[in-house]
């Protein structure tokens, strides 16, 4: 039925109905806003690895890279690792977000500057994650189509699973999300590396790649068109200054008991998922060989299930069940992160803010989980508007850096201002969409050089230089030529932000705000200047970041030396 034999669905049924009751059972635990929106605080070490992971990486991942890397090669990697070297920073970011004791990032950005640009960001933070939630089930769909045979068409494999994540995630919160996003994130390692060792096997192992394909261009991390040095500088930077202002990784850092927790879960998913990256980029060279090589037309966003729909019925009956239950998986414990992350932007930094501010409890959840719906109903209209998942996710990355700049001047520097706040986020719009304008596409080339452009449109790299460039400047300079923010709202932001949490620390009675018992911590300052809050790292913050660092360039070092397998 569908292009699934018997044991398919019985996969299917088994994966559905566990993830169901999950969300049925952390249903009964939600008492307040803290434990929907924030899951409580109470989860440890694995379970917020498996949950960073989780909300982190999605079939639309694998997806994108093996599409890009059947066009571009060994650099489409780039298309996820473009945050490869901002995972050592996830180390020293995540004790910042645990130390906020908030709800929402958007709490940091009213308490630093005031509610219009908490409510600007609310706006943004949405917009940012309805697009990725769109591009998700997008890749999703894609790849239960490809691997169906085309029995079961995107249109529908989009609704049928967005009910299903809408149903456990609007009961359970956060609290199903990060339950649901162990499980989810077992699946998905399984979904990254289960199509490997066929594929590999079926076009003669790597020594067979190299001879097929014959261009060694297509195993070169840094290709001579449009993925150079300096695009993959400028994402990874772009990615650097965007990545806190992704709303869901308020959750991803403070859902952990104590700073610890979100370190490891943070650091730690991000490389786990840097891991898989490299299983679908080898996909998607093994699916060069399959089709283009044979001469079979395949559309790059089906190239992953194409190849599991060809490959995993030889190995074993039942094997695509547990390949979409895994494509399922992966796709659910991103969106329910982001749908979660969504609802308490809404209701916390919008309607309690300006609407309705003493209701119970109970009224802001059930206002949680009606957004909730809202929010998914508009991702499914950009996932049926967007064309190509690789186009989606760019859009994506280039959005979620809008409010960087507010948010890293108002994180370490005191003169940064509401109006500068504003300023950088309009400006670095402004430079974002006047820059993708046909209109400028046809007036730019006969007025800049001709390297910054690719294939007769203006390089992306280029692109997210201007932005960001735009933001930061208009940001310091309108900060410097407005009023400040009153000096003892800035006080309690930075000694909360500055007070390490203690193991068995009672919760905070509001966002930046101290509970009673904890004093204030003095931190040693790296600039010795009054409008500077650049603390010294600690012992821990710099082995962490170290060790991370040799990770990363043990990741690096590996693909090169993998590239060379064969050759």
């Amino acid at each position: 039925m569908l292009g699934l034999g018997v044991w398919d669905w019985f996969a299917l049924g088994i994966y559905f109905l566990v993830i169901l009751l999950v969300g049925l059972w952390t249903s009964r635990k939600i008492t307040n806003s803290e434990d929907f929106f924030i899951g409580g605080r109470r989860f440890g070490k694995v379970m917020m690895i498996f949950f960073s992971f989780g909300a982190g990486t999605s079939g639309n991942d694998a997806v994108g890279v093996s599409a890009k890397s059947y066009t571009s090669g060994l650099s489409g990697i780039w298309y996820q690792w473009l945050w490869l070297f901002c995972t050592p920073f996830y180390w020293l970011i995540a004790p910042a977000f645990r130390r906020m004791r908030a709800l929402t990032t958007g709490d940091f950005f009213e308490q630093r500057y005031n509610g219009s640009v908490a409510s600007l960001y609310a706006f943004v933070g949405i917009l940012v994650l309805t697009v990725n939630i769109g591009v998700i089930q997008l890749g999703a769909a894609s790849m239960v189509e490809a691997a169906t045979g085309g029995l079961i068409p995107r249109t529908a494999g989009i609704l049928g699973m967005a009910a299903l994540y809408v149903a456990y995630g609007m009961a359970g919160g956060l609290a199903a999300a990060i339950i649901t996003d162990f499980i989810q994130g077992i699946l998905t390692l399984i979904l990254s590396f289960m199509l490997l060792p066929p594929a590999l096997k079926m076009v003669g192992g790597f020594a067979g790649l190299h001879a097929s394909i014959g261009e060694e261009s297509m195993f070169s991390l840094v290709a001579p068109g449009e993925i150079n040095l300096f695009f993959i500088v400028m994402l990874c930077l772009n990615a650097l200054i965007g990545v806190v202002t992704q709303p869901h990784h308020m959750g991803v850092c403070a859902a952990g008991r104590t700073e610890l927790e979100g370190q490891i879960g943070f650091a730690g998913g991000n490389l786990l998922k840097r891991l898989c990256t490299i299983a679908w980029v080898l996909v998607g060279l093994c699916a060069v060989v399959l089709f283009k090589n044979s001469g079979r037309e395949v559309e790059p966003d089906l190239v992953y299930g194409t190849v599991a729909q060809q490959l995993l019925p030889q190995i074993m009956p039942g094997l695509i069940g547990l390949f979409l239950a895994a494509l399922m998986a992966s796709m659910m414990s991103s969106c329910d992160a982001f749908m979660v992350s969504c609802a308490g932007l809404f209701t916390q930094n919008i309607y309690k803010r300006w609407f309705r501010r003493n209701e119970k409890e109970s009224h802001y959840v059930r206002v949680g989980r009606i957004s909730s719906l809202v929010v998914v109903c508009c991702s499914l209209f950009f996932s049926f508007l967007v064309t190509d998942v690789p186009t989606g996710l760019l859009w994506f990355f280039k959005l979620q850096a809008l409010m960087g700049a507010a948010f890293w001047l108002g994180l370490f520097w005191r003169r940064a201002t509401v109006a500068g706040a504003w300023a950088a986020t309009c400006a670095g719009l402004f430079v974002l969409f006047g820059t993708s304008l046909s209109v400028f596409q046809k007036w730019a080339p006969a007025w800049l050089p001709d390297y910054m452009f690719f294939d007769g449109k203006f390089r992306d790299s280029w692109q997210i230089a201007a932005y960001l460039s735009a933001a930061f400047f208009v940001g310091i300079v309108t900060s410097l030529c407005t009023r400040r923010v009153a000096q003892e709202k800035l006080d309690r932001f930075y000694n909360c932000l500055h007070t390490p949490v203690t193991p068995g620390e009672p919760p905070a009675p509001e966002a930046f705000m101290l509970p009673e018992g904890v004093s204030a911590a003095v931190p040693v300052r790296l600039i010795n200047h009054p409008d500077f809050e650049i603390p010294v790292p600690s012992r821990q913050a710099l082995a962490g970041f170290l060790a991370i660092w040799v990770c990363v360039a043990a990741l690096i070092g590996f693909v090169f030396w993998m590239a060379r397998w064969g050759a």
